[in-house]
């Protein structure tokens, strides 16, 4: 397929809150190495830079983000401000609290619910900005319930700090907790084709039926999760790809978006082509007979 001139909005709108949004956005992981976080090599700054402006070039205006986004020389954060501020009006910039790096790139203590204040600031510091347009709050394993956590942040927004509030890596009763403390605008999980999770699956029809926004993350990964886009695609998808002239991953970033108009895509990359390419995506519409073949590759694939 021609990805030349095909821009973010082809894949449609959905609102975060009162914030509108293409659903195709993009993730900032990638950028900061050829891995994510201390795994890899670093990236290229100038490449980084030109990848940030090419997504706004091409309509993109969900970046989603963090401050633990980093790698020995690479902060994704630093990068977004250094690339696009002052931001433009329409962008959306989404982070996320709660898990915690140190310096070296060892994975630290999770946060505590008042360490959370901390975590927002730094990101706002990162960013540029007086005020976060949307803060997931990412469900730590240690911690079964994620009341105090997301009340920590029910806090802050009340303060400004924040816009709005979404949760993310969570089951279906933490999505009931945090609705019951404050507006909850997206659920991010990771959900894949070749990934069923009954969890996730169920999330994804709540979110629908509760008009909140469902965002996967690792879609185009699939199993190599932060090690980058996975090659292990099956027939069905190779032959999906085939009938679009798209590639296997362009054909993930489609079935990804077609599991409901609430669902946002936020494939990441540091490669400008790569970048056309998931962009390009939004534009595939696959037939009822495709989609029912992949929705059964997605059952199938546990």
């Amino acid at each position: 397929m021609s990805s030349q001139t095909i821009t973010a909005d082809a894949a449609g709108t959905w609102k975060l809150g009162d914030l509108p949004v293409h659903r195709l956005g993009f993730g900032a992981m990638r950028l900061t190495g050829s891995a994510a976080f201390h795994h890899g090599t670093p990236s290229d700054r100038d490449r980084s830079i030109a990848v940030l402006r090419k997504a706004i070039d091409l309509g993109v205006n969900h970046i989603d983000t963090a401050a633990f986004y980093f790698s020995s020389l690479r902060s994704a954060n630093e990068l977004i401000n250094s690339a696009l501020a002052p931001y433009p009006d329409d962008l959306v910039v989404v982070t996320k609290v709660g898990p915690y790096r140190a310096y070296d790139g060892e994975w630290g203590t999770s946060a505590r619910p008042e360490d959370l204040r901390g975590h927002v600031e730094e990101n706002l510091r990162q960013l540029g900005r007086d005020h976060l347009d949307v803060v997931n709050l990412r469900r730590m394993p240690k911690y079964d319930s994620i009341a105090e956590h997301f009340g920590a942040l029910a806090e802050l927004r009340e303060a400004g700090l924040i816009r709005h509030l979404g949760i993310s890596n969570v089951t279906p009763r933490h999505l009931t907790e945090a609705r019951a403390i404050a507006p909850v605008v997206c659920v991010q999980n990771r959900y894949a084709l070749d990934r069923p999770d009954p969890d996730s699956d169920e999330l994804l029809r709540i979110c629908g039926e509760q008009g909140i926004a469902f965002v996967p993350f690792y879609a185009v990964a699939g199993e190599a999760a932060e090690q980058g886009a996975t090659t292990a695609h099956d027939e069905d998808v190779r032959a999906v790809a085939r009938a679009h002239g798209a590639s296997p991953a362009q054909i993930r970033v489609a079935w990804t978006l077609h599991q409901g108009p609430h669902v946002l895509a936020i494939p990441g990359t540091g490669n400008p082509d790569h970048l056309t390419q998931n962009v390009a995506a939004g534009a595939i519409r696959l037939t009822d007979e495709e989609l029912k073949r992949l929705d059964t590759s997605h059952r199938d694939a546990g």
